[in-house]
């Protein structure tokens, strides 16, 4: 491959993902450290990239337990396709459509959101969209988590979720990240 093509896939890639590094395992398990996973019904995973985290709720959801997983990367929705899981369900469309994909699948609300989604990179209108629409399609008392780079969405998903917003660390991570547990 030649440089000029190589950089700018890893521009593309930086846009839709936020990042040129994979999550650690480390990140992974910190973002679904705080999931009953005896109780939740549908996860729903925006953005899961090339799906280390994916695999991480696979090992751990129970028999009864969908994940629906929104990738609209045409490289990483290829590389979730690999993924062979009968509780996988991967759809190529935006999270801001996550009521219309939810009813497709026989669903009403989600029990737990789990996104990786580079909100700092997604326009404000979009990412605005995207949290209304999230919190709208969760049950009651349900989880929405969400890992960032910075600190720059702790405000908004407080607003969001109404102060109901816990914030952790993961310092094994390229580059370290914070992760947003908000419950609605």
């Amino acid at each position: 491959m030649d440089k000029l093509k190589f950089f700018r896939e890893a521009i593309r890639d930086i846009k839709t993902s936020g990042t040129i590094f994979p999550s650690s395992r480390f990140l992974s398990r910190r973002i679904v450290k705080n999931i009953d996973f005896s109780t939740v019904k549908v996860i729903v995973e925006f953005g899961p990239g090339n799906g280390i985290i994916t695999k991480e709720i696979l090992k751990r959801i129970q028999p009864h337990t969908k994940l629906i997983a929104f990738e609209i990367n045409d490289k990483f929705f290829e590389s979730l396709e690999n993924i062979k899981h009968s509780q996988l369900i991967i759809e190529k469309v935006s999270a801001e459509d996550i009521t219309p994909i939810l009813k497709k699948h026989g669903f009403d609300k989600a029990d737990c959101i789990i996104s990786s989604l580079p909100l700092t990179n997604i326009p404000t209108e979009i990412s605005d969209r995207i949290l209304a629409n999230s919190y709208a399609a969760m049950v009651e008392n349900s989880l929405f988590v969400q890992y960032q780079y910075s600190l720059t969405y702790y405000k908004k998903l407080k607003e969001v979720f109404n102060d109901k917003v816990k914030l952790s660390f993961e310092a094994f991570n390229i580059p370290p990240a914070f992760v947003y547990i908000a419950q609605k």
